[in-house]
């Protein structure tokens, strides 16, 4: 197979794909049958629990940090800084995770007959675009990296995630946890794997001047201080 040729200022740069898939695993003895069947009883019945096995979706996998290399336009139709939307409908935020590059707008139209009012007071971001039901929505520029917790002041299971990012190779994963990034300039770098429940993971990999380097995680939590 040829290496697909990126312009990186002038320059042409040999470029491969990063492909693998993510799935998630709980702790130890938390499955199905855990507490003793107590789940069953009235009292916990109704109670949710996470299922770490069907998650597949909203787990982002990125190139970390800015690269000197990144051509100057992105070869990700996901990753080009442009106007991108988060609908509100059905009292919900869609989509419920969104990365962007740094310099992105992003829109948020509400399609409820509804008031919504999208906020944040994250450090990476924070704002608030006040009450309205307008469906051409208003409009915010991510312009520093970070994670930006995004909320409803009305409805309390209304709550998104922008993760605003330094460099436009990165991917969502699919409902079966793949995913492909794209064109990504031939080199070492830190490949880290995140989701909004889970501590995130990194590996190094090289990513040849042609054909795709494959990089698997499993995420679960791991690493975090016993008090």
């Amino acid at each position: 197979m040829l290496g697909m040729m990126v312009c990186c200022g002038g320059a042409a740069v040999r470029a491969g794909n990063i492909t693998g898939t993510v799935h998630a695993e709980g702790k130890a003895g938390m499955g199905p049958d855990a507490s003793d069947g107590r789940y069953a009883s009235h009292e916990f019945k109704f109670v949710p629990k996470v299922d770490y096995a069907a998650m597949r979706r909203d787990f982002v996998i990125y190139i970390d940090g800015p690269l000197s290399n990144t051509p100057p336009a992105a070869t990700n139709s996901r990753a080009e800084v442009a106007t991108v939307k988060v609908s509100q409908k059905r009292a919900m935020f869609m989509p419920h995770v969104l990365p962007v590059m740094v310099g992105t707008t992003v829109e948020w139209p509400n399609k409820d007959d509804i008031y919504h009012n999208v906020f944040s007071y994250s450090e990476a971001r924070s704002f608030d675009l006040g009450l309205y039901k307008d469906s051409a929505g208003k409009a915010v520029t991510f312009d520093k990296p970070g994670q930006v917790d995004v909320f409803c002041s009305i409805h309390a299971n209304m709550s998104c995630v922008v993760l605003v990012l330094q460099n436009p190779y990165f991917a969502v994963t699919d409902d079966r946890g793949g995913y492909t990034i794209t064109n990504v300039p031939a080199g070492t770098y830190r490949l880290k794997a995140w989701h909004e429940r889970l501590p995130p993971q990194t590996m190094e990999i090289i990513v040849p001047e042609s054909g795709a380097v494959k990089a698997d995680f499993t995420m679960g939590i791991t690493g975090l201080p016993t008090e």
